[in-house]
C-alpha cells in the first residue's frame, strides 16, 4: 500500500498522467504584444485590425468569461492607478446596477493594478475585472475581462494567469 501511494505521489508530481493543459501562445504585431491563453477553452474571436487594433476573447462563450486588450497612450506620469480611477468613474459608474470592487496591486511581467467592479446585463448578475499593465510612462494596457459574476470569479487563477503571461514585444 506504501508503494502505491508513493507511486501515485510521484506520478502527480511529475505530471507524468498526460493532463498538462495547452496553453497557446496569441502574438498581436499591430500594438506589440503577447499573452498565453491557458487552455483550448480560450479562443480568439476577433483580430487586431488596422481600424482598431484590438483583440477580443471567449473563454467558451462571452458569458464564461471574455477578454479585449486595449492600448492606452496616456499622458506621461499617469499611473495604472489613475487610469482605473478615470475607467470607474467615466465608463464603468454608469453601467446597470454598478457596484464598484477593490483595488489590487499586480505583478506579472509588467507591473500594474487591478480594477474589480459588477453589474448588470439582461438581467444577470456580471463581474468585471481590468488589469492595467504598466509598459513605459506613457502607454498602459488594460487587460478587460467580464462575465457572469460567478463564473468570472471561479477562473480568478485564468485570468490572473493570462495577465501574467502578457508581454511587450
Amino acid at each position: 500500500m506504501k508503494h502505491l501511494i508513493a507511486f501515485l505521489v510521484l506520478i502527480l508530481t511529475t505530471g507524468s498522467l498526460g493532463v498538462a493543459t495547452a496553453q497557446e501562445v496569441y502574438t498581436n504585431s499591430e500594438e506589440g504584444y503577447s499573452l498565453e491563453l491557458p487552455s483550448s477553452v480560450w479562443r480568439v474571436i476577433s483580430e487586431a485590425d488596422a481600424a482598431n487594433g484590438h483583440a477580443a476573447f471567449v473563454n467558451g462563450d462571452r458569458l464564461q468569461g471574455h477578454l479585449q486588450v486595449r492600448k492606452e497612450v496616456v499622458d506621461a506620469g499617469v499611473t495604472p492607478v489613475d487610469l482605473a480611477r478615470r475607467d470607474l468613474d467615466q465608463k464603468f459608474r454608469f453601467l446597470p446596477g454598478f457596484v464598484e470592487g477593490k483595488q489590487e496591486k499586480f505583478s506579472g511581467r509588467l507591473e500594474g493594478v487591478t480594477a474589480s467592479y459588477e453589474f448588470v446585463r439582461t438581467g444577470k448578475p456580471m463581474m468585471g475585472r481590468v488589469y492595467y499593465l504598466q509598459a513605459d510612462n506613457r502607454t498602459i494596457f488594460a487587460l478587460r475581462f467580464t462575465g457572469l459574476r460567478d463564473k468570472l470569479a471561479r477562473i480568478r487563477n485564468q485570468t490572473d494567469s493570462i495577465a501574467r503571461s502578457f508581454k511587450l514585444k
